[in-house]
């Protein structure tokens, strides 16, 4: 066989080499293992590993946006259960006003049926100034309209109106004043309780709707982000089994490398013999 050179081992240049790429490879290999990644950092695939981090900014700006949705439904439901409350009170008040308009009744019977008014007319108000969540009220007089983000730039709003649900507005058209004390005032309220019910059932199917949107807005979001997340996932995610089967595979070509470059390394001793 062929001597190697005592200034110059050929094969145990070419064991290192082997050696050291198997080195290499085995601790790329256990970095997956260990951090789950195929792609951990800008350094092992600059491409991926940008794409990834722009999807997982995406990823983390529609946590925002699930919590304006959440929070504006919120906002809304409160709305909305105050709204019909106020129609009940609605109800029971035209009950009282057409009590009231019996021209039979004697004077302190319609005395009572004024002060249940009266209470049930002030319970409106109270219904109303109390129906706030998160600092936000729709229903008050100048109540607050609300605009929830509706994507990740937040370039898109889903908004819902206000409707105001106060004495003597738009839709409640019966004063903070009102009573039903005689037989032409008690008469009058019948209608002007029945368009304040009207109205009022068309301000909740307004909020009603916007809620609807604003749920169905929120499941699209959740699923977005579940994609998102699961695409990321396949940009730089390991596969755990294959990278288990690949660690045994280069921990024993590392054991054969080691012993590869032991008999290398036994080359050069073999020159010894000549001079013996």
């Amino acid at each position: 066989m062929a001597m190697n050179s005592v200034n110059t081992n050929v094969g145990a240049m070419v064991a290192l080499q082997n050696l050291n790429a198997t080195n290499s490879e085995l601790s790329q290999v256990q970095t997956r293992i260990n951090t789950g990644k195929k792609v951990s950092s800008a350094k092992e695939n600059g491409a991926i590993w940008a794409i990834a981090q722009n999807q997982r900014a995406t990823s983390s700006s529609l946590n925002a946006v699930r919590d304006s949705l959440q929070r504006t439904a919120s906002t809304i439901d409160v709305a909305m259960s105050a709204g019909e409350s106020v129609s009940d009170l609605l109800v029971q008040m035209k009950e009282k006003a057409l009590a009231a308009s019996d021209t039979t009744l004697d004077a302190s019977s319609r005395t009572a049926l004024n002060e249940d008014f009266k209470a049930l007319r002030d319970q409106i108000s109270k219904a109303v100034n109390n129906a706030e969540f998160n600092g936000a009220n729709m229903i008050k007089t100048g109540g607050a309209t609300m605009a929830a983000l509706a994507n990740a730039d937040g370039t898109s709003k889903i908004t819902v109106a206000a409707q105001s649900l106060a004495l003597g507005g738009a839709n409640v058209t019966v004063t903070g004043a009102g009573s039903i004390g005689t037989v032409t005032t008690a008469t009058a309220m019948i209608a002007t309780i029945k368009t304040s019910i009207t109205n009022v059932s068309t301000a909740l199917s307004k909020l009603g709707t916007g809620s609807k949107s604003i749920a169905s807005h929120l499941d699209f979001t959740n699923k977005l982000q579940d994609s998102i997340d699961a695409g990321v996932g396949n940009l730089v995610d390991a596969d755990l089994a294959k990278e288990s089967a690949k660690l045994q595979s280069l921990q024993t070509k590392q054991q054969l490398g080691i012993q590869a470059l032991s008999i290398a390394n036994q080359g050069s001793s073999q020159v010894l013999s000549l001079f013996r």
